[in-house]
């Protein structure tokens, strides 16, 4: 199995260690020529959501990539990654590829050095998983056909839809690869 990862931005490489350890083979999308491989699912990492969609446009690939997760392509985003996937952003008249029909909350948690956050949440499928969110957004709301997979505070933190799975927080920084692994078995 191969899943890409976007790398043009944002923290990809502990994505890929994790889908490494957990027998996938990974490769980076870094500029246009690399959507020319084949590839099983996708990673949108954390980072920062307007920097990633500004370069997804300047380098090419956005429109290839919004065809292919509006295809079916399987997709895990995580923090930036679910701003992007988004249909609607709380404040803000962005929209990046706008494929899950979910409204997110920027920066839900304040700015940096004041937002990092650690929980212990329910996740769907999995029980207790360790959460850490780092200048995080949160799920607004959402419309039909979303599944709401975990919720903390009773602010909504993780959902599905479906061939998009996206997160408020950073699994790839715990020592707990049981989402990256609940991702590969939807492929």
């Amino acid at each position: 199995m191969k899943i890409a990862v976007l790398a043009v931005q944002g923290a990809f490489e502990e994505h890929e260690k994790v889908l490494q350890r957990l027998g996938a083979e990974t490769i980076q999308l870094r500029q246009a020529k690399d959507l020319e491989q084949d590839f099983d699912g996708l990673v949108l990492p954390g980072g920062e959501s307007t920097v990633q969609g500004k370069l997804l446009k300047e380098l090419g690939m956005f429109d290839t990539l919004k065809e292919k997760i509006q295809n079916g392509l399987p997709v895990l985003a995580t923090c930036a990654g679910l701003i992007l996937l988004a249909e609607h952003i709380a404040g803000d008249d962005t929209v990046h590829f706008g494929t899950m029909p979910i409204t997110v909350k920027r920066n839900a948690y304040g700015r940096q050095l004041g937002s990092f956050h650690q929980a212990d949440g329910l996740f769907e499928g999995i029980g207790t998983f360790p959460m850490e969110f780092i200048r995080a957004p949160y799920v607004e709301s959402v419309s039909d056909g979303v599944e709401v997979l975990s919720a903390v505070d009773d602010r909504i933190v993780g959902v599905r839809y479906q061939n998009q799975m996206g997160v408020a927080f950073h699994p790839e920084l715990v020592d707990d690869d049981r989402i990256h692994a609940l991702f590969l078995q939807q492929i």
